[in-house]
């Protein structure tokens, strides 16, 4: 990538340190939508079989009671890791009749914000915090742009990995606060680099025109693929543009991420700063809550980033204040749409290749962003969106504009030697053939996802509807018939007994009126 990420790996061949980098924890929350066979969003509340949405620590639901989302262990190695979630799909499958997982990430059969039933958590203070803050995004927003689903990687460097870095950078600072520097180091690289993941993985070329059929000054945005669907011939995101997770109403926010100070900072200020448009909506009325606040944000998780900086939570404890106190734990990057090849939703392949460009910008020369960086960012990251595939594209990087193909095989070739050391600390080519994969999508767009999920659609007639209603009903057949086995399923029936055990004990334990307990969760310093 440059001069400071070659000095950095040499010095930890040279000290035969390099096999630190591998083994790093990863986990994935994958989320999707629960649909009748017909396709349209299902109207039942979370199934009882599946545990308590809000207690569950692998099955729990978005901002929908339709939007499951799933909850891996972290594993060193990312094939436990999907080995996990295909387990989780083989039990919800078992649990929900004859419902459907939508295999896309863009949803189709909605009708309208009256069709998305908003997610449930019983009468506990915080199941009802997480019901409000729910209406809350429903009045800002809108119900629609919430039902679309993604996959999210966590990912922790490993600790043994830490004092010998700090060591080798002949670093003086504070262990939490050197890794604090370093995660942040990765993450602005890592923004830098995003519009790589939507090029590569992006699979929503397309969407049903019912999606935005409340939002008609979008439409000029689009060409008709058919009567049923929109699309853009060279798109690869569309969740990912100014029609999903990048709106308007975000654009000012100015959240710092040269250091964690400045994150915790500018996120907080969103987070107490009145907003006219939300002081309208209001608080209360009639008695009912209609938000949690009448700030910016409600609270941290309402930013929509491709990134963001994690640490543990403890119960009740702001996610701010956790990095605060105790630093960073892993970074969750958010920017994978749902793999429709795949019949859980991602696979090996983009988890190695994501791995190994994580560690790449950690190892990379990262210096601060400005606003016009920020700006020409998310310029990238629109483009790639709604034109990636284009092959005159030209991309942005702040000294002048480049070709997608010719940067992105640039940022391939300096992943070659970190692909290297985590295959042979785990043997075999997992990371080499992950990257030779994208190399080919990268030099022949055709083997893109996008490109192949509307060649597909091509020439199977199928609306985007059609295809992914397909997908889902064929992917439903091959994980109910995969055997999960007598012990695995008992061992989740248990956890979901567990968890409705452990939300009757929250609403049996709340005694302070909901009004209490928001001012002493937002008072926290």
């Amino acid at each position: 990538m440059n001069t400071i990420f070659d000095k950095r790996l040499n010095r930890l061949v040279n000290s035969k340190l390099q096999h630190l980098l591998a083994d790093g924890l990863k986990g994935v929350e994958k989320e999707c939508l629960r649909i009748n066979p017909d396709g349209k969003i299902a109207q039942t509340p979370h199934p009882t079989a599946l545990g308590s949405a809000l207690t569950h620590p692998h099955i729990t639901t978005d901002y929908s009671e339709a939007l499951l989302e799933f909850i891996t262990e972290p594993f060193a190695n990312s094939t436990n890791v999907l080995s996990f979630l295909r387990r989780i799909h083989q039990f919800v499958y078992r649990n929900i009749d004859h419902e459907l997982l939508l295999a896309s990430s863009m949803p189709c059969a909605i009708f309208g914000d009256a069709s998305i039933p908003i997610a449930e958590y019983g009468t506990s203070n915080i199941g009802l915090m997480k019901h409000v803050y729910r209406r809350g995004l429903d009045h800002r927003y809108g119900r629609s742009m919430q039902t679309i689903a993604g996959v999210h990687f966590n990912y922790s460097v490993p600790e043994a990995f830490w004092p010998a870095f700090q060591q080798l950078e002949q670093s003086n600072t504070p262990r939490q606060s050197f890794i604090a520097e370093q995660y942040f180091a990765m993450i602005r690289n890592f923004h830098r680099l995003g519009w790589l993941i939507l090029y590569l993985f992006g699979a929503s070329p397309a969407l049903c025109k019912s999606f935005l059929e409340d939002r008609k000054p979008l439409h000029n945005q689009f060409s008709d693929f058919d009567p049923f669907t929109f699309y853009n011939p060279h798109a690869t995101s569309l969740r990912m543009s100014d029609i999903g997770y990048k709106n308007s109403n975000q654009a000012q926010l100015n959240i710092s991420y040269n250091n964690l100070n400045g994150y915790i900072e500018s996120l907080t200020r969103a987070i107490e700063t009145p907003h006219p448009d939300y002081q309208k909506i209001g608080i209360r009325k009639d008695g009912e809550y209609l938000q949690l606040n009448e700030n910016v944000l409600q609270i941290e998780n309402e930013y929509y980033s491709n990134v963001r900086p994690k640490q543990i939570a403890r119960s009740g404890e702001k996610p701010t204040l956790a990095l605060k106190r105790r630093g960073v734990r892993y970074v969750e990057i958010r920017s994978l749409d749902i793999d429709l090849f795949s019949d859980i939703g991602v696979s090996d392949q983009s988890l190695c290749f994501l791995e190994a460009l994580l560690l790449t910008c950690l190892l990379g020369e990262s210096p601060g962003m400005g606003q016009n960086e920020v700006a020409a960012i998310n310029k990238n990251l629109l483009l790639v969106a709604h034109s990636g595939r284009d092959p005159e594209l030209l991309l942005d990087r702040g000294n002048g504009s480049v070709r997608l193909r010719d940067w992105a095989l640039e940022i391939c070739e300096s992943m070659v030697a970190i692909c290297d050391i985590l295959d042979t600390n785990q043997g075999g080519r997992r990371y080499t053939d992950a990257l030779e994969a994208q190399l080919i999508a990268i030099r022949e767009p055709e083997h893109t996802p996008s490109a192949r999920i509307l060649n597909e659609m091509r020439s199977t007639g199928e609306s985007f509807a059609e295809y992914s209603l397909r997908l889902s009903r064929q992917y439903a057949l091959d994980l109910q018939n995969q055997e999960l086995g007598a012990e695995k399923e008992a061992v989740f029936r248990d956890i979901a007994r567990q968890s409705i055990d452990q939300q009757r004990q929250l609403e049996q334990d709340s005694g302070e009126s909901f009004e209490h307990f928001l001012d002493r969760y937002f008072n926290q310093k």
